[in-house]
């Protein structure tokens, strides 16, 4: 069984937590580290948007400034995504490309990387299912959903896991045309989302959805996971872009 490092950095800002990302990234390129599977949470509360989406047409920034969210954007593709303190649990896993055998397409990918959320959520007593392309469901409802990218001969694949749902606050940070559909869109997202605390009656706690996880990816990729921590060289590197990219104008309003 391969051994990977699994890291559990909790809370962290919108920028550190993607500056983490990308330092781990470019470490697995160089074979200076592991491969990893990384869990943690956001402090304070985010918006992340998509590598291709403008910051100004998905977000109200000022609402944003005015509650004191932080605003990111990735380096994966996808659509805004609200990362409620209090809400979420995520998780990222770095590898090169031939530390699994994975499908070549980014697509037909996200299947095999994704069990592990499946197999983390049976832990939990939920029967998951994946959805392709990138979403994980419970009873017909989303709790999951994921970005994936491939640089530098790696593959990183992040995503959320719905701890809880705060659908209003979530259309109160994101650019809705008018109150009629805001009303709409929230009614939707409490028809089509569900979560973890409303599917085990808040017997869950984030702890142990975070272990859940763990053993989901141990199991799905046959990988013994080893709790580590990031090298001093990954952090002064993270530290680095959340500082000079993540955390900047330029990078996230860029469209």
């Amino acid at each position: 069984m391969k051994k990977w490092r699994l890291l559990k950095t909790g809370y962290s800002s919108a920028a550190l937590n993607m500056g983490i990302d990308q330092a781990v990234l470019e470490a697995r390129s160089r074979d200076e580290s592991p491969c990893t599977l990384r869990v943690y949470e956001w402090r304070p509360s985010a918006i992340s948007i998509g590598y291709f989406q403008s910051m100004n047409e998905e977000v109200d920034v000022p609402v944003c400034d005015e509650m004191g969210v932080d605003l990111v954007r990735r380096i994966t593709g996808g659509g805004a995504v609200y990362h409620d303190e209090k809400g979420e649990v995520t998780y990222s896993i770095i590898f090169k490309e031939g530390d699994l055998d994975l499908p070549e397409r980014v697509q037909d990918a996200y299947g095999p990387l994704c069990q592990g959320i499946v197999d983390g959520l049976k832990e939990l007593d939920m029967n998951a299912e994946f959805k392709p392309i990138n979403d994980i469901t419970v009873a017909g409802k989303k709790i999951s959903g994921n970005a994936q990218t491939r640089k530098m001969g790696c593959i990183l694949q992040h995503g959320t896991l719905l701890y809880d749902v705060d659908a209003r606050t979530m259309f109160k940070l994101l650019l809705v045309p008018n109150e009629k559909i805001r009303d709409k869109m929230i009614a939707g997202v409490e028809e089509r989302v569900t979560s973890i605390r409303h599917e085990t009656g808040n017997k869950a706690s984030i702890e142990d959805v975070e272990d859940a996880l763990i053993e989901g990816f141990s199991s799905a990729l046959g990988i013994e996971l080893e709790p580590g921590e990031l090298t001093e060289k990954e952090m002064a590197r993270a530290e680095e872009v959340a500082r000079e990219k993540y955390g900047s104008k330029k990078w996230n309003f860029k469209r």
